[in-house]
């Protein structure tokens, strides 16, 4: 069979197209994988707002480490 081999400045500059930005128009409206559904809108902005939260705690170290 014949590959197509792209190099990569090719597929740096495709990313930035306005094409790879959009989504296909044909897509199917499925609610939490093509469309966000109203759960998970509510989930990440509480999840978003306990993850400041925490942040103005103060730091904490990621894992105990005994020495």
């Amino acid at each position: 069979g014949t590959r197509i081999i792209y190099d990569r400045k090719f597929l740096m500059e495709c990313r930035n197209s306005p094409v790879a930005k959009t989504p296909p128009s044909d897509l199917p409206d499925i609610p939490g994988v093509t469309s966000p559904s109203v759960e998970e809108s509510k989930t990440e902005n509480n999840h978003v707002q306990n993850y400041e939260e925490k942040e103005n705690i103060g730091e904490e170290e990621q894992f105990d480490m005994d020495i």
